[in-house]
C-alpha cells in the first residue's frame, strides 16, 4: 500500500490498484506537487467543508467518475456541484468501497462554506475524521481537530498503523496537543499535516518528530508528492 502526501491534509491511498483521496486541496495550495487533474482516484473522502479541504473535489470527482464521501449535507452540496455520486454517511457509521472500508469518526472543529459574493455561510455537516482499512492496514485521517479524550479510545479499539495528526495549531491543535493525541492514537507511525501553508500555521515538522521520537513512537516528516508504503 502506498500513501501520498499533497500537501496540507490532502491524503491518497492506493492498493491493489485503486486510490482513494481524502480532503483533495490542490489548486489553491502554493506548496502542492499536484495539480487537480494528476489525480486519478476511484473515491473522494472530505472531512468537512471548510475551502482548503474542499477546493478540488467536484472536479476531480467528476474528472475520475468517483463517488464522494461525506457527512450527508456536504454531500448535497458536492452534488449540486455536478458530482453524480455523493454519498451521505455520518459518525459511527462505515462505507464499503470494495477495495477499502472508511469508517467516519468525530473530529471537534467547526464547518461550513463561506459564500462571499453573497455574504452567507452554508451550513456544512458535522466535522469528521476517518479510520481507513484496506490491506490488513488500518489507517486514521483525524481530519482538522483539537485534543479530545475519545482519541485514546479509538487508539484502543484499533491496531493503528498510520496516523495523520495536525499540527499547525491556530485552527487545529499545535505541536502539543498533538503529541499528546500520538499518544493516545498509539499509531505504529505518526505524520504531521495542516502546517505550513499559510503564515497562521507555520510550524517545525522535525521538532515535532523528534518529540515522537523521545516518547517512543515513531514520527515521519512527508513534504508535498512525498510518499510511503506500509
Amino acid at each position: 500500500m502506498q500513501l501520498i502526501y499533497h500537501g496540507h491534509s490532502t491524503i491518497q491511498l492506493n492498493t491493489g490498484g485503486k486510490s482513494l483521496i481524502v480532503d483533495p486541496f490542490l489548486s489553491g495550495n502554493p506548496h502542492a506537487a499536484a495539480k487537480p487533474e494528476d489525480i486519478k482516484t476511484d473515491a473522494v473522502l472530505l472531512t468537512h467543508a471548510h475551502a482548503d479541504h474542499i477546493l478540488d473535489a467536484a472536479p476531480i470527482a467528476k474528472a475520475n467518475n468517483a463517488p464522494v464521501i461525506a457527512n450527508p449535507e456536504l454531500a448535497a452540496y458536492i452534488s449540486w456541484q455536478g458530482v453524480e455520486r455523493a454519498i451521505g454517511m455520518n459518525i459511527g457509521g462505515t462505507v464499503d468501497l470494495g477495495f477499502a472500508s472508511v469508517k467516519m469518526i468525530h473530529a471537534f472543529h467547526s464547518s461550513g462554506i463561506v459564500d462571499e459574493a453573497n455574504k452567507t455561510v452554508i451550513y456544512g455537516g458535522m466535522p469528521a475524521g476517518f479510520i481507513i482499512k484496506a490491506e490488513g492496514k488500518t489507517i486514521v485521517h483525524t481530519g482538522d481537530t483539537g485534543l479530545f479524550s475519545d482519541m485514546k479510545l479509538i487508539g484502543e479499539m484499533n491496531d493503528i498503523d498510520v496516523v495523520f495528526l495536525p499540527i499547525g495549531d491556530h485552527f487545529t491543535m499545535g505541536p502539543e496537543d498533538a503529541l499528546q493525541a500520538a499518544v493516545w492514537y498509539n499509531a505504529k507511525l505518526v505524520v504531521p499535516v495542516h502546517y505550513d501553508t499559510f503564515p497562521p500555521i507555520k510550524q517545525d515538522a522535525e521538532a515535532f518528530a523528534a518529540k515522537l521520537e523521545a516518547k517512543g513512537l515513531k514520527g515521519k516528516v512527508l513534504k508535498p508528492g512525498g510518499s510511503l508504503e506500509i
